[in-house]
C-alpha cells in the first residue's frame, strides 16, 4: 500500500474483504434459491380451492383435456388414409409365371383353357385391388382404417380397405369366385397359393406425414389466460373449466422449468436482485455502522443471518414443506437488536424479507406481515433481561400476524365462514418457535463472542461465586463496586448508554483487588502494609490489580466486554498518590513513569468512560472532610475536567454534552448520598 492510499484511508485489503463477503453471500443465497418453477398447488375437480388468490403471472393457453382431444382426434382420424405403394412388377411376374406353368404342366390336368383364363382374370382382379402383407393387414385393423391411398407412378387412388386382400383372403377368393362354372377341387389342385404375394406395401414416412398434417388441424387450446388475470380465490369450488385452467397452468409451468435457457435467465435474475439488496445493506453499514466491518464477529453474525433465513425458506419452497409462516422471521431483529442495535436490526430484517419474497407465490402479503412482525418485535423487546419479556414479545408478534392476516381476509373474502384457520395455527407455531431465541442467544454468544443483556443480568447477581467471594475477601472494594454500579447505571441512563452493561462492568472492575485486598484503602482497618514498601513497590501493587483482575476474569470465563472495563477503568493514568509522593521526595530525579502508570488502554466506549468517571468520583468523595454542595461540585469538576484534559476520552464516542450531563447527575446523587443529617433532641426528664 502506498502513502497516498494510506493518507486517504483507502485499503485494498478492506475492499477485497468486503467484495469477498458480498460474493459469498450472494452466491450461497442464489445457489439455494429454487431454479425450477414448481407448481406446488394440490387441487381436484369439485373441491374448494384451499390457497389464497391465484393470478396468472404470464399469458398461457387453456389446454383441452385428454377426453376432448381424444374425441377430436378420433373424429379427424376417421378421414385418415394411409399411403401404400403399388408394385406393378409383382402382378406382371406372377402372370408370366402362370403362363409358363400352364404351357408346361397345368394344361395337362385342367379340363379346358377356360380354367386358365378364369384364373388369369381373377388374379388380375385381385392384384388390381391389392394384396396386403400380414403385418400391414394387422396395422390397418388395429387403427380401424376404412380406406387407404394406393400410389402408382405418383398418382394416389383411394381404395376401400374392405376391398383389399390378404394372401389368405385372395386364395379363398380365387377358389370361390365362380363355383357354378369352375370346380373348386380342380382349382385347388393347381396350387394357386404360389401365384399370390403382396403387391402393395405401407409407406410409413408419407403416411405419418399425412397423419400429422391432419392432426395439426386440431386446436389444442380452448381459450387464453392473460397475465394478471384472476384464476381462482380461496374457498371457490373448482369447476370443470377452472380445473382445465389449473391443469394448463401446471403444464405451462413445467414446460418453462424444463428450458435450460429459462433456468439460466432465472438464475441471473435472482443473482441480480439478491446482489442489489445485499449491496444496499453493505452501503448502509459503510455509511452508518462502519465500525462493524472492523469487528469481524459483527459482520459474521449479520451475514450469517442474511444467508441462513433465505436458505431455509428456499429449501421449504423447493421441497413443498409446510407453510413459510411457521419460520420465526421476527427472530432476526430480536437477535441483531440484542447484540448490535435496533436500527441495524430493522435494516437487516428488511433486506432478508425482500430477498425471501423473491421466490414466494404471494410476496406482497409476506412482506407486509413479516415487516409488521419485525417492527413489533423490535419495539416490544428493546432490551432483554428476563425470559418473560421474550414470551410477551412472542405473544405480541402472533397477535400482529393474526390481525394483519384477518384484515387481508376481510378485504378478499365476502364470507367469514371461508376464513383460513390453518394460517392462524401456523402463526401460533411461529410464536412457539420464536421462544427458542432464548437458548439460541446463548449459542450465538459462545459462537460469535457477544454478550447479551441476559448474561449481564446473570453476572450482576451478587450471589455469583466471584462476587460473593469478593464480598468476603475484600468487603470495602465490594461496597465501593456496588455504589459505583448504581451511580454509573444512572449516568448511563441519562445519556442513553447501556445501563446494564456499565452496571455489570462496575461490579467486576476491581476484582483484581481480591489478590491483595489489604493494600487498598477501602479494605484497611488499622494496618497499612504500604508503610513497609517503597513508593515504586506500592505503585506496582496498586497497578497490578488490573492484570490480576484480567487473570481472574479469564479464570471465571467472564465476557470480553467485562474484561474491557477492568482494563480501561484507569486507562493509561498514573497512580498519583505514590507518584506525587515519590516526586516530592526526589524533586531533582527523573522519574521512570512506567513504574507508576497503568497499562491501559484508555476507554473506547461511552460505558467505559462513565465507569472511569464514576470510579474516580466515588473513591475521591470518601476523602472529603465536609460534604457540602460546593465541596462535592468542586471535587467532581476537578476530577472529570482533569480526565478530559489528560485526554482519557479521546478514543471513545462521548461528547462534551454527555460529560456535562454525567457531572450534573454525579453532583445530585452524591449530595443525596452524603446529605447532612439532623441531630435528634434528647427527651428531658
Amino acid at each position: 500500500m502506498n502513502n497516498t492510499n494510506n493518507h486517504k484511508g483507502f485499503s485494498y485489503k478492506d475492499l477485497l474483504y468486503k467484495c469477498l463477503i458480498f460474493i459469498v453471500t450472494v452466491s450461497v443465497i442464489t445457489y439455494f434459491m429454487p431454479k425450477e418453477g414448481k407448481f406446488n398447488y394440490e387441487f381436484d375437480i369439485n373441491t374448494p380451492w384451499k390457497y389464497g388468490l391465484l393470478q396468472a403471472s404470464f399469458d398461457f393457453p387453456i389446454y383441452k383435456n385428454e377426453l376432448q382431444v381424444q374425441k377430436e382426434q378420433d373424429s379427424l382420424l376417421a378421414y385418415y388414409q394411409p399411403y401404400f405403394t403399388v408394385d406393378k412388377n409383382v402382378e406382371k411376374n406372377i402372370l408370366a409365371k402362370l403362363r409358363e406353368d400352364y404351357s408346361h404342366k397345368l394344361k395337362f390336368f385342367l379340363p379346358s383353357t377356360d380354367y386358365y383364363r378364369h384364373i388369369e382374370r381373377t388374379l388380375k382382379h385381385v392384384y388390381e385391388k391389392g394384396i396386403l402383407s400380414h403385418h400391414d393387414a394387422q396395422l390397418l385393423a388395429t387403427d380401424s382404417i376404412q380406406s387407404a391411398l394406393l400410389v402408382e407412378k405418383n398418382v394416389a387412388t383411394s381404395q376401400d380397405v374392405n376391398q383389399m386382400f390378404t394372401e389368405k383372403g385372395a386364395y379363398e377368393y380365387l377358389l370361390n369366385a365362380d363355383t357354378l362354372h369352375y370346380s373348386k377341387r380342380i382349382l385347388q389342385s393347381c396350387n394357386l397359393g404360389n401365384y399370390l404375394t403382396s403387391n402393395i406395401s405401407y409407406d410409413k414416412q408419407r403416411s405419418e406425414s399425412a397423419k400429422q398434417d391432419l392432426l395439426s388441424n386440431i386446436s389444442w387450446a380452448s381459450g387464453l389466460v392473460l397475465n394478471g388475470q384472476k384464476i381462482i380465490d380461496r374457498g371457490e369450488i373448482i369447476n370443470e373449466h377452472t380445473y382445465d385452467i389449473l391443469c394448463s397452468l401446471r403444464q405451462e409451468w413445467e414446460k418453462r422449468s424444463e428450458s435450460v435457457q429459462e433456468i439460466r435467465l432465472t438464475f441471473m435474475g435472482q443473482a441480480l436482485i439478491v446482489g442489489i439488496l445485499v449491496l444496499c445493506f453493505m452501503i448502509y453499514l459503510e455509511l452508518f455502522r462502519k465500525n462493524y466491518f472492523e469487528r469481524k464477529r459483527s459482520v459474521l453474525l449479520l451475514f450469517a443471518l442474511i444467508v441462513f433465513f433465505p436458505v431455509v425458506l428456499s429449501v421449504m419452497v423447493e421441497q413443498n414443506l409446510s407453510n413459510v409462516y411457521v419460520v420465526p422471521m421476527a427472530m432476526i431483529p430480536i437477535i441483531i437488536g440484542i447484540f448490535l442495535d435496533s436500527r441495524t436490526a430493522f435494516m437487516a430484517h428488511t433486506i432478508i424479507i425482500l430477498i425471501c419474497s423473491i421466490f414466494l407465490r404471494h410476496p406482497h402479503e409476506f412482506i407486509i406481515l413479516q415487516m409488521a412482525a419485525g417492527m413489533t418485535a423490535i419495539y416490544s423487546l428493546r432490551e432483554l433481561s428476563q425470559r418473560s419479556q421474550l414470551l410477551r414479545t412472542a405473544l405480541i408478534v402472533v397477535i400482529c400476524y393474526a390481525l394483519l392476516y384477518f384484515a387481508f381476509e376481510l378485504i378478499l373474502e365476502d364470507d367469514l365462514t371461508k376464513l383460513n384457520t390453518r394460517m392462524y395455527i401456523y402463526f401460533i407455531i411461529n410464536g412457539i418457535l420464536l421462544l427458542f431465541a432464548y437458548p439460541l442467544l446463548f449459542i450465538l454468544e459462545k459462537t460469535f463472542g457477544f454478550t447479551s443483556n441476559v448474561t449481564l443480568v446473570e453476572l450482576s447477581n451478587i450471589n455469583t461465586k466471584l462476587l460473593r467471594e469478593m464480598s468476603e475477601v475484600a468487603p470495602g472494594t465490594f461496597q465501593h463496586s456496588l455504589q459505583m454500579a448504581n451511580l454509573a447505571a444512572e449516568a448511563a441512563n441519562k445519556i442513553g448508554a447501556n445501563s446494564q452493561l456499565v452496571r455489570t462492568g462496575a461490579l467486576y472492575h476491581d476484582i483484581g483487588k481480591m489478590q491483595n485486598p489489604a493494600f487498598f484503602t477501602e479494605n484497611q482497618r488499622s494496618i497499612n502494609p504500604h508503610k513497609s514498601l517503597s513508593y515504586e513497590q506500592s505503585a506496582q501493587v496498586i497497578i497490578s490489580h488490573i492484570t490480576d483482575g484480567i487473570k481472574l476474569a479469564e479464570k471465571h470465563n467472564l465476557p470480553k466486554v467485562i474484561k474491557d472495563f477492568i482494563r480501561t477503568h484507569h486507562g493509561k493514568g498514573v497512580a498519583k498518590y505514590f507518584y506525587i509522593s515519590y516526586k516530592n521526595e526526589h524533586p531533582d530525579e527523573e522519574v521512570d513513569m512506567s513504574k507508576f502508570s497503568y497499562p491501559g488502554p484508555n476507554p473506547f466506549t461511552k460505558e467505559q468512560a462513565i465507569l472511569m468517571m464514576a470510579d474516580s468520583v466515588e473513591a475521591a468523595s470518601r476523602s472529603l472532610q465536609e460534604y457540602t454542595e460546593e465541596s462535592i461540585s468542586t471535587l467532581i469538576d476537578k476530577i472529570v475536567d482533569g480526565q478530559v484534559a489528560e485526554g482519557f476520552f479521546k478514543e471513545c464516542p462521548i461528547t462534551f454534552k454527555d460529560i456535562a450531563m454525567v457531572k450534573d447527575l454525579f453532583k445530585e446523587k452524591l449530595k443525596t448520598v452524603y446529605h447532612t443529617r439532623i441531630t435528634y433532641p434528647e427527651l428531658k426528664k
